[in-house]
């Protein structure tokens, strides 16, 4: 008999969660894997526009342009600290998975001085050390995205910024696919994937942000959704692609955060 849990959401945030939340006994059950049984063989190949537009996003948030420092929150391989450090910021990054951390060393040339090999919820930074933070793909994977927020807003310089990428709980796909099961009488739904790869445990809506910004003093200064892959046959992205656009309901949710 396999383990099964409740996947719940919120009424007020949107937050999608699983109830209870299943934790492996350490980190390496889900991430002490090799990096190429995690990503496909595409991800390894650095475009030369990988990340430029939430650089610039950041440039024109922030204004400043040079003497930037920046951390990569969840950095993988090392992509995004790559693409930081050509477009001129001083960077750093923290990675708890040791297969993908000695990946970035070897593979990506990452300088060690400037990788951590540690959970979020164990490193250690100075306050207001950085102009920008990044958790690209990385927030939806933490056991408790709310401390981690409040954790990079204290190593956040005042008027830097956070960015971070997510699953959006309005994604219109899962809401297909959650109809379709349930006019097949199952019990199942699409979103999260807490047990299996890739370890989703939560997805948000804007509401998730807003809400927690109340609590913990921090503003939303831009938002954007993006499509991303729809999963669909390329017939119909003709119709869904647009209308999701329109109507913000794409996989993925952008969003800026700065400290009051």
């Amino acid at each position: 008999m396999g383990i099964s849990t409740t996947v719940m959401k919120c009424k007020k945030c949107d937050l999608i969660f699983a109830n209870p939340l299943p934790i492996p006994a350490n980190i390496e059950q889900h991430y002490g894997i090799p990096p190429e049984s995690y990503w496909s063989a595409e991800y390894f190949k650095i475009r030369d526009d990988y990340f430029i537009k939430q650089i610039q996003t950041f440039s024109d948030l922030y204004g400043r342009t040079n003497d930037l420092r920046a951390l990569d929150i969840g950095a993988g391989i090392g992509k995004c600290m790559i693409a930081l450090e050509n477009s001129g910021f001083e960077v750093w990054g923290l990675e708890p998975s040791n297969p993908f951390y000695e990946k970035a060393l070897q593979t990506m040339k990452i300088e060690p001085s400037k990788l951590q090999l540690s959970t979020i919820e164990n490193a250690v930074y100075e306050k207001e050390s950085f102009d920008f933070i990044t958790f690209g793909a990385v927030l939806e994977h933490l056991y408790n995205p709310s401390e981690a927020i409040q954790k990079a807003a204290y190593w956040l310089k005042p008027k830097g910024f956070i960015h971070i990428e997510v699953p959006s709980s309005n994604w219109l796909i899962s809401r297909i696919a959650n109809f379709v099961y349930k006019l097949q009488g199952l019990d199942y739904v699409t979103n999260i994937s807490p047990m299996h790869s890739p370890f989703h445990l939560y997805e948000f809506g804007l509401k998730s942000f807003k809400e927690n910004a109340k609590k913990h003093h921090y503003s939303i200064a831009h938002y954007s959704y993006e499509v991303c892959t729809t999963y669909l046959p390329k017939s119909l992205n003709k119709i869904f692609v647009p209308y999701m656009r329109a109507t913000n309901t794409g996989m993925q949710l952008e969003i800026w955060l700065t400290k009051n």
